[in-house]
Protein backbone atom coordinates (compact mmCIF):
# COMPACT_ATOMS: atom_id res chain seq x y z
CA UNK A 1 0.00 0.00 0.00
CA UNK A 2 1.02 3.60 -0.83
CA UNK A 3 1.30 6.49 1.10
CA UNK A 4 2.01 10.15 0.68
CA UNK A 5 5.88 11.17 1.74
CA UNK A 6 6.56 14.23 3.34
CA UNK A 7 8.76 14.78 0.46
CA UNK A 8 6.18 15.76 -2.18
CA UNK A 9 7.50 19.19 -3.18
CA UNK A 10 10.84 17.43 -4.07
CA UNK A 11 9.06 16.14 -7.22
CA UNK A 12 9.61 17.44 -10.63
CA UNK A 13 12.88 18.70 -9.17
CA UNK A 14 15.23 18.33 -12.27
CA UNK A 15 18.69 18.35 -13.05
CA UNK A 16 21.06 18.11 -16.35
CA UNK A 17 24.56 16.25 -16.52
CA UNK A 18 26.94 16.51 -19.64
CA UNK A 19 29.58 13.51 -20.89
CA UNK A 20 31.17 11.91 -24.04
CA UNK A 21 31.17 8.24 -25.11
CA UNK A 22 34.77 8.05 -24.98
CA UNK A 23 36.26 5.18 -26.79
CA UNK A 24 38.44 5.06 -24.16
CA UNK A 25 35.89 4.27 -21.05
CA UNK A 26 33.81 2.20 -23.40
CA UNK A 27 37.32 -0.28 -24.03
CA UNK A 28 37.39 -0.09 -20.35
CA UNK A 29 33.84 -1.42 -19.98
CA UNK A 30 34.22 -4.05 -22.45
CA UNK A 31 37.44 -5.09 -20.60
CA UNK A 32 35.85 -5.27 -17.32
CA UNK A 33 33.01 -7.19 -18.40
CA UNK A 34 34.49 -9.62 -20.97
CA UNK A 35 32.80 -12.96 -21.75
CA UNK A 36 28.89 -10.79 -21.01
CA UNK A 37 28.38 -8.62 -23.76
CA UNK A 38 27.22 -8.62 -27.26
CA UNK A 39 29.42 -7.92 -29.89
CA UNK A 40 28.91 -4.28 -31.34
CA UNK A 41 29.68 -2.65 -34.92
CA UNK A 42 32.93 -0.29 -35.04
CA UNK A 43 31.78 2.91 -33.51
CA UNK A 44 28.51 2.00 -32.04
CA UNK A 45 28.64 1.65 -27.81
CA UNK A 46 27.73 -1.45 -26.01
CA UNK A 47 24.14 -1.80 -24.52
CA UNK A 48 24.33 -0.44 -20.85
CA UNK A 49 27.51 1.86 -21.11
CA UNK A 50 24.83 4.28 -20.68
CA UNK A 51 25.36 3.41 -17.07
CA UNK A 52 28.81 4.68 -16.94
CA UNK A 53 28.12 8.20 -18.22
CA UNK A 54 27.95 11.27 -16.13
CA UNK A 55 28.35 9.65 -12.52
CA UNK A 56 27.98 11.75 -10.00
CA UNK A 57 30.94 13.29 -8.64
CA UNK A 58 29.92 13.85 -4.97
CA UNK A 59 33.28 14.94 -2.84
CA UNK A 60 34.32 12.76 0.27
CA UNK A 61 32.70 15.86 2.30
CA UNK A 62 29.42 15.54 0.39
CA UNK A 63 28.93 11.35 1.47
CA UNK A 64 27.16 9.86 3.79
CA UNK A 65 28.15 6.91 5.65
CA UNK A 66 27.42 4.30 3.07
CA UNK A 67 29.83 5.72 0.72
CA UNK A 68 26.47 7.32 -1.76
CA UNK A 69 26.62 11.03 -2.08
CA UNK A 70 24.13 12.37 0.94
CA UNK A 71 20.52 12.81 0.53
CA UNK A 72 18.99 16.27 0.63
CA UNK A 73 21.14 17.39 -2.37
CA UNK A 74 19.05 16.52 -5.59
CA UNK A 75 17.61 13.06 -4.01
CA UNK A 76 15.37 13.90 -1.05
CA UNK A 77 16.66 13.66 2.33
CA UNK A 78 14.34 10.16 3.42
CA UNK A 79 15.39 9.00 7.22
CA UNK A 80 15.93 5.66 5.86
CA UNK A 81 19.89 4.42 5.55
CA UNK A 82 19.69 1.27 3.58
CA UNK A 83 19.59 2.96 -0.08
CA UNK A 84 19.87 0.20 -3.20
CA UNK A 85 18.44 0.10 -6.98
CA UNK A 86 15.25 -1.22 -7.15
CA UNK A 87 14.50 -1.85 -11.03
CA UNK A 88 13.93 0.18 -13.72
CA UNK A 89 12.26 0.74 -17.46
CA UNK A 90 15.04 1.50 -20.94
CA UNK A 91 13.49 2.88 -24.06
CA UNK A 92 16.41 2.34 -26.46
CA UNK A 93 15.97 4.59 -29.08
CA UNK A 94 18.86 4.49 -31.01
CA UNK A 95 22.20 3.30 -30.11
CA UNK A 96 25.15 5.54 -28.89
CA UNK A 97 28.32 6.28 -30.74
CA UNK A 98 31.51 6.52 -29.60
CA UNK A 99 32.95 9.82 -29.84
CA UNK A 100 28.98 11.43 -29.07
CA UNK A 101 28.66 14.22 -27.20
CA UNK A 102 25.78 13.75 -24.41
CA UNK A 103 23.40 15.16 -22.34
CA UNK A 104 21.61 13.62 -19.74
CA UNK A 105 18.57 15.50 -18.45
CA UNK A 106 17.34 13.89 -15.33
CA UNK A 107 13.69 14.33 -12.64
CA UNK A 108 12.39 13.08 -10.07
CA UNK A 109 9.22 11.29 -11.31
CA UNK A 110 7.71 10.35 -8.16
CA UNK A 111 7.84 9.36 -4.32
CA UNK A 112 5.97 6.81 -2.51
CA UNK A 113 6.32 4.83 1.03
CA UNK A 114 4.92 1.49 1.53
CA UNK A 115 5.52 -1.34 4.04
CA UNK A 116 7.53 -4.63 3.10
CA UNK A 117 8.27 -7.76 4.83
CA UNK A 118 11.32 -6.00 5.64
CA UNK A 119 9.78 -3.02 7.15
CA UNK A 120 9.19 0.79 5.77
CA UNK A 121 10.01 1.61 2.21
CA UNK A 122 10.16 4.49 0.63
CA UNK A 123 10.39 4.74 -3.25
CA UNK A 124 12.15 7.52 -5.49
CA UNK A 125 11.77 6.90 -9.02
CA UNK A 126 13.48 9.10 -11.64
CA UNK A 127 13.14 9.81 -15.26
CA UNK A 128 16.39 10.17 -17.41
CA UNK A 129 16.14 11.06 -20.84
CA UNK A 130 19.73 10.97 -22.79
CA UNK A 131 20.55 13.27 -25.66
CA UNK A 132 23.09 13.31 -28.39
CA UNK A 133 23.40 15.89 -31.46
CA UNK A 134 21.29 12.95 -33.55
CA UNK A 135 18.55 13.39 -30.81
CA UNK A 136 16.81 11.50 -28.18
CA UNK A 137 18.73 8.12 -27.74
CA UNK A 138 17.40 6.78 -24.17
CA UNK A 139 14.33 7.07 -22.27
CA UNK A 140 14.65 5.22 -18.68
CA UNK A 141 12.76 5.24 -15.57
CA UNK A 142 14.97 4.38 -12.50
CA UNK A 143 13.61 3.18 -9.14
CA UNK A 144 15.72 3.44 -6.11
CA UNK A 145 14.08 2.23 -2.98
CA UNK A 146 14.89 3.29 0.74
CA UNK A 147 14.78 1.10 3.32
CA UNK A 148 15.21 0.33 7.36
CA UNK A 149 18.37 -0.64 8.96
CA UNK A 150 18.50 -4.40 9.29
CA UNK A 151 17.40 -5.73 12.51
CA UNK A 152 19.20 -8.30 14.28
CA UNK A 153 18.84 -12.04 12.82
CA UNK A 154 17.08 -10.36 10.06
CA UNK A 155 18.03 -11.95 6.12
CA UNK A 156 18.68 -9.23 3.83
CA UNK A 157 17.31 -12.39 0.78
CA UNK A 158 13.57 -12.07 -0.20
CA UNK A 159 13.51 -15.97 -1.77
CA UNK A 160 12.44 -16.31 -5.46
CA UNK A 161 12.39 -19.16 -6.81
CA UNK A 162 13.95 -19.69 -10.70
CA UNK A 163 11.39 -21.00 -13.55
CA UNK A 164 12.95 -24.80 -14.22
CA UNK A 165 15.92 -24.56 -15.62
CA UNK A 166 14.40 -27.26 -18.80
CA UNK A 167 11.83 -24.42 -19.44
CA UNK A 168 14.63 -21.89 -20.05
CA UNK A 169 18.03 -21.65 -21.64
CA UNK A 170 21.17 -20.97 -19.93
CA UNK A 171 22.78 -18.39 -22.27
CA UNK A 172 26.05 -18.19 -19.47
CA UNK A 173 27.35 -18.85 -15.86
CA UNK A 174 28.01 -15.58 -13.96
CA UNK A 175 30.78 -15.88 -11.16
CA UNK A 176 31.53 -12.28 -10.09
CA UNK A 177 34.37 -11.31 -8.11
CA UNK A 178 36.21 -8.46 -6.04
CA UNK A 179 38.38 -7.66 -9.37
CA UNK A 180 35.18 -6.98 -12.01
CA UNK A 181 33.47 -5.01 -8.54
CA UNK A 182 36.21 -2.76 -8.28
CA UNK A 183 36.30 -2.03 -11.78
CA UNK A 184 33.14 -1.59 -12.39
CA UNK A 185 32.59 0.95 -9.34
CA UNK A 186 35.56 2.85 -11.06
CA UNK A 187 33.95 2.86 -13.89
CA UNK A 188 30.63 4.03 -12.61
CA UNK A 189 32.39 6.10 -9.50
CA UNK A 190 30.56 4.46 -7.24
CA UNK A 191 31.60 4.83 -3.93
CA UNK A 192 28.50 2.61 -2.13
CA UNK A 193 30.20 0.45 0.77
CA UNK A 194 28.32 -2.80 0.07
CA UNK A 195 30.73 -3.35 -3.33
CA UNK A 196 33.97 -3.31 -1.69
CA UNK A 197 33.94 -2.86 2.37
CA UNK A 198 33.52 -6.23 3.81
CA UNK A 199 33.08 -5.68 7.11
CA UNK A 200 30.53 -2.93 6.47
CA UNK A 201 28.43 -4.80 4.36
CA UNK A 202 28.10 -8.18 6.34
CA UNK A 203 28.52 -6.60 9.86
CA UNK A 204 26.38 -3.42 9.31
CA UNK A 205 23.90 -3.96 6.18
CA UNK A 206 24.28 -8.05 6.94
CA UNK A 207 24.83 -9.52 3.71
CA UNK A 208 26.56 -12.64 3.14
CA UNK A 209 29.49 -11.15 1.28
CA UNK A 210 30.41 -8.07 -1.46
CA UNK A 211 26.92 -7.14 -3.15
CA UNK A 212 27.16 -7.22 -7.01
CA UNK A 213 25.94 -3.61 -8.69
CA UNK A 214 22.59 -3.59 -9.70
CA UNK A 215 23.40 -2.01 -13.22
CA UNK A 216 26.13 -4.44 -13.11
CA UNK A 217 23.38 -7.66 -13.48
CA UNK A 218 21.25 -5.40 -15.39
CA UNK A 219 24.39 -4.83 -18.11
CA UNK A 220 24.66 -8.49 -18.20
CA UNK A 221 21.13 -9.35 -18.79
CA UNK A 222 20.79 -6.71 -21.29
CA UNK A 223 23.34 -7.69 -23.42
CA UNK A 224 22.04 -11.32 -22.68
CA UNK A 225 18.77 -10.52 -24.66
CA UNK A 226 21.10 -8.59 -27.19
CA UNK A 227 22.40 -11.60 -28.32
CA UNK A 228 19.51 -14.21 -28.42
CA UNK A 229 17.39 -11.54 -30.32
CA UNK A 230 20.42 -10.63 -32.46
CA UNK A 231 19.71 -6.86 -31.84
CA UNK A 232 19.33 -4.46 -28.49
CA UNK A 233 15.78 -4.74 -27.72
CA UNK A 234 13.59 -1.60 -27.96
CA UNK A 235 12.06 -1.86 -24.12
CA UNK A 236 13.91 -3.79 -21.19
CA UNK A 237 11.66 -3.52 -17.80
CA UNK A 238 14.22 -4.87 -15.16
CA UNK A 239 13.96 -5.49 -11.18
CA UNK A 240 16.22 -6.50 -8.90
CA UNK A 241 14.72 -9.32 -6.48
CA UNK A 242 18.09 -10.46 -4.08
CA UNK A 243 21.28 -9.89 -3.39
CA UNK A 244 24.09 -11.34 -5.73
CA UNK A 245 27.18 -11.98 -3.22
CA UNK A 246 30.74 -12.83 -4.66
CA UNK A 247 31.63 -15.77 -3.92
CA UNK A 248 28.19 -17.19 -5.21
CA UNK A 249 28.35 -19.22 -8.83
CA UNK A 250 25.26 -18.26 -10.78
CA UNK A 251 23.96 -18.21 -14.18
CA UNK A 252 22.38 -16.34 -17.00
CA UNK A 253 18.90 -17.68 -18.34
CA UNK A 254 15.95 -16.94 -20.98
CA UNK A 255 12.91 -18.19 -22.51
CA UNK A 256 10.43 -16.66 -25.15
CA UNK A 257 7.79 -15.03 -23.36
CA UNK A 258 5.50 -14.16 -26.08
CA UNK A 259 5.63 -12.49 -29.79
CA UNK A 260 9.16 -10.19 -29.99
CA UNK A 261 9.83 -10.70 -26.47
CA UNK A 262 11.94 -12.55 -24.04
CA UNK A 263 12.20 -13.21 -20.52
CA UNK A 264 15.69 -13.54 -18.97
CA UNK A 265 17.11 -13.25 -15.35
CA UNK A 266 19.93 -13.97 -12.80
CA UNK A 267 19.53 -16.33 -10.42
CA UNK A 268 22.49 -17.64 -8.05
CA UNK A 269 23.89 -21.54 -7.22
CA UNK A 270 20.57 -22.34 -5.20
CA UNK A 271 18.34 -21.11 -8.13
CA UNK A 272 17.28 -18.12 -6.93
CA UNK A 273 16.67 -15.41 -9.02
CA UNK A 274 18.76 -12.02 -7.67
CA UNK A 275 17.33 -10.26 -11.25
CA UNK A 276 15.01 -11.05 -13.86
CA UNK A 277 14.00 -8.53 -16.60
CA UNK A 278 11.75 -8.50 -19.75
CA UNK A 279 13.30 -7.24 -23.27
CA UNK A 280 11.05 -6.58 -26.32
CA UNK A 281 11.47 -5.62 -29.62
Amino acid sequence: MSEETPFQAWIGRARSDEDQVSATAHARFRATLEGYLAPMEEGVATPGFHWCLAPECAPPSALGSDGHPAKGTFLPPVELPRRMWAGGVLDLLEPLRLGEAVQRRTRIDSISRKSGKSGALVFVALYHELFTPRGPVIRERQDIVYREDRRPGQSTDDLTLAVPAEESKRISTFEPDTILLFRYSALTFNSHRIHYDHEYTTRVEGHAGLVVHGPLQATVLLNAATLTGARAPARFAYRGLAPFTVGTRGSVRARPDGADQLAVWMEDNTGRRTMEARASW
